[in-house]
């Protein structure tokens, strides 16, 4: 490792000098890992904004550089010891009410979800634990499971909607989508469109300990439309079933609203990150329809001309994440059904789908957050349900994104120490050999999350 990048968490912490009240203490980041802590190089690269299934890829953990990233000018409160917390966990009432008990804490609608996605949900709650961030939370949950959802005919996820709209801040397990037509299909949609959700943002970027496919270091955010597209078009079938002439048909439909928000938003973290926008949809097959979203991309080129601009089509934007055509930092935008198709196949480049969180944004008439909505990018994992050995990592991050726009959204400037501590915490325990068996290591799902609290109360001074 170049010398030049070697910096203890104290000397980092004199160089902030006023800045600071204290030094930061190098506690669970290198006591606890053993392992050397460097200032990143490009702090833009870990911004916590971006992040269904599929194997896990692991390549090469042996000769991965065992270092963390820690980005301390961008939380420099993260050494100070948090201010006495509360803690409340609020049940919704049967007939939709709110516990009177709920003050004037942070509110945070926890949705729950099924199978392992709701194990690891309770895992990043233990996160979140007042006793851990030091912040002043009231969770009220909701539960979202197949089995309520089919009780209540989708009724608890209109409630839950309403609840995140009044919050603004959310958190949510993953859930099954059942297969029949006649059946309550997916909430996510639901909860998306009632909120008025625009751009699902989720970034993989570098894990500590594993060595990424095809080459990839440098983070890739996918920013896909929320609303949309191939989620909720109208279908339907003509002619004689089964036969020859049988017909299916579809009708989708996009929105410039929906275009210009992507397109505007994706420059803005590659403005942020210091990276280009790169790829965009199939506009010479499609330039009425997917041509919309290309005119939003180049008026928001036009808008940003400090970020570098290279609109791809949608199969060439795989090709290139694949062949090293995509060089450095990037943020791909894409209608709905193409960035969820994009983000499971950037996300397990670095080593798990479970590596990186996921987050849904709705704005405002100038593009800032108003609600945020955070969950992992993966699904329901059934097969690992109850056998602590899944992932927790995603669900964790997901805590920690949410935290960050607690900051932003709600002005809570401690949040962001807290998510910044929590992101920290979560490389430090993966470049400290702290990983699940996805990821070629051995922890069960509660080690790792372990890890992670010790680490996160270490540098919070709790």
């Amino acid at each position: 490792m170049p010398h030049e990048h070697e910096a203890s968490v104290r000397q980092l912490g004199a160089a902030l000098g006023a800045r600071l009240e204290r030094p930061l203490e190098p506690r669970g980041l290198v006591h606890a890992s053993g392992l050397p802590v460097r200032p990143v190089e490009r702090p833009w690269d870990d911004v916590l904004e971006a992040t269904e299934g599929g194997a896990a890829l692991t390549r090469g953990l042996e000769q991965a550089e065992p270092v963390v990233g820690l980005d301390s000018l961008s939380a420099p409160g993260a050494a100070l010891r948090p201010a006495p917390a509360r803690w409340r966990c609020v049940e919704v009432c049967a007939h939709g009410k709110v516990s009177p008990e709920v003050g004037e804490e942070i509110r945070i609608i926890v949705l729950g979800g099924d199978e392992t996605g709701q194990e690891l949900l309770e895992e990043a709650v233990r996160v979140l634990d007042p006793g851990v961030v030091g912040l002043d939370l009231s969770l009220e949950r909701h539960d979202l499971s197949l089995e309520r959802r089919r009780e209540t005919d989708n009724g608890v996820v209109t409630q839950a909607a309403d609840a995140l709209r009044q919050a603004r801040f959310g958190i949510k397990a993953a859930t099954i989508t059942p297969e029949g037509k006649a059946d309550v299909g997916s909430p996510n949609k639901l909860l998306r469109e009632q909120i008025d959700g625009r751009v699902i943002v989720r970034t993989g970027r570098r894990i500590p300990g594993v060595t990424p496919v095809a080459g990839i270091h440098d983070p890739i955010s996918v920013c896909r439309m929320a609303v949309g597209d191939a989620y909720g078009a109208d279908q339907w079938r003509e002619g004689e079933q089964g036969s020859e002439d049988e017909v299916a048909l579809r009708t989708e439909r996009i929105t410039r609203a929906s275009c210009r928000a992507v397109a505007e938003y994706s420059f803005r973290i590659g403005q942020r990150m210091h990276a280009r926008v790169y790829g965009g949809p199939k506009w010479t097959v499609s330039p009425v329809y997917e041509g919309m979203l290309k005119e939003e991309l180049d008026a928001a080129a036009e808008r940003h001309p400090d970020v570098e601009y290279e609109p791809v089509l949608i199969d060439a934007t795989y090709a290139g994440l694949v062949t090293g055509a995509l060089d450095g930092s990037a943020v791909i935008p894409a209608l709905n059904r193409d960035g969820d198709c994009l983000s499971d196949f950037v996300l397990p480049l670095y080593g798990s789908v479970a590596g990186a969180e996921s987050i849904l944004l709705a704005f405002d008439d100038e593009y800032r957050a108003t609600t945020a909505m955070s969950e992992a990018p993966h699904g329901t994992a059934p097969g690992l349900r109850g056998r602590n050995i899944a992932n927790p990592m995603a669900m964790i991050l997901a805590g920690a994104a949410l935290l960050h726009y607690v900051a932003q959204i709600a002005g809570e400037d401690r949040a962001e120490t807290v998510s910044r501590a929590i992101y920290d915490a979560v490389l430090s325990a993966s470049a400290g050999g702290v990983r699940t068996p996805d990821l070629g290591g051995e922890a069960s799902t509660t080690d790792f999350t372990d890890a992670v609290i010790e680490r996160v109360r270490a540098t919070l001074g709790g």
